[in-house]
């Protein structure tokens, strides 16, 4: 494993894709345990995509979590699928966590809502009530936390859950990774936390494996922190952790303790 910080951003580097989902989830349990040992509940949120399948596993699998003991939220939805549809990410984190673990709560963004800012302000009334302590996500393509692309991201948003369009990459990338067929399948509206909201939580965990992730890595370490690519608000958060396999971080420039490049 390779290690370094950017910023305040830990930076982790394993061999493979597995050793990184390992890794992540033996992390994010800790965490909870620690947590748990001060709180009598924590709350959750996860992203759903095929990404974060190893550590999805990995948590899933271990009956040493006192899940009973968390609410469970997740970051993103789209807007116009069936309710059964299987992209549909309360469907996808009900088929790989979700419905595996004894949660305390599993609070899931209502994907048939008619009424998209009313389903938002509920949402968000939620995530009020239940302040983050944990947040499970990835890095999209263009850079993208939850469904927060480039033209719609705002680290400074006043609304906590927000409808956006997303952007041609964003949709693409879900074809990229097998969820549609076409991109013509792809929704082009969606429901979303917002920057602020995911940057909330006290602790962030943040799974990126593959190649096609490589330029996005590289852009979240190494561009300046801004809006064209939302994930380098990561370097900002006290308590970030980035895990990479050796796809997604073949173009990194590494850095030294003090978070400058080498050479």
């Amino acid at each position: 494993m390779k290690n370094f910080k950017k910023d305040l951003l830990s930076v982790n580097i394993y061999d493979t894709r597995a050793e990184m989902g390992e890794a992540a989830a033996r992390d994010i349990k800790n965490c909870i345990l620690a947590l748990l040992n001060k709180k009598e509940s924590i709350n959750m949120i996860f992203a759903a995509a095929p990404s974060q399948n190893e550590v999805l596993a990995s948590l899933a699998l271990d009956r040493e979590i006192p899940w009973n003991r968390v609410n469970a939220f997740h970051m993103d939805e789209y807007i116009g699928l069936s309710s059964d549809a299987p992209q549909g990410f309360g469907n996808f984190l009900k088929a790989h966590i979700f419905a595996l673990a004894d949660f305390k709560s599993v609070n899931y963004i209502d994907i048939s809502a008619l009424d998209a800012d009313k389903e938002c302000e509920r949402y968000a009334a939620l995530l009020k009530q239940y302040p983050t302590d944990i947040v499970v996500m990835g890095i999209g393509e263009n850079g993208h936390i939850a469904f927060n692309d480039p033209p719609v991201a705002d680290f400074k948003d006043k609304k906590a859950v927000k409808a956006v369009i997303l952007d041609e990459i964003c949709r693409n990338q879900q074809v990229n990774d097998g969820c549609f067929n076409k991109i013509e399948e792809v929704p082009k509206t969606a429901i979303t936390l917002t920057v602020p909201t995911l940057f909330a939580g006290d602790y962030l965990f943040c799974i990126v494996p593959a190649k096609t992730k490589a330029k996005a890595v590289r852009a979240t370490l190494n561009d300046d922190i801004n809006e064209k690519c939302p994930a380098t608000i990561l370097r900002r958060h006290k308590n970030a952790v980035l895990y990479l396999d050796s796809d997604s971080s073949s173009i990194v420039q590494f850095c030294d303790g003090h978070g400058k490049n080498k050479k």
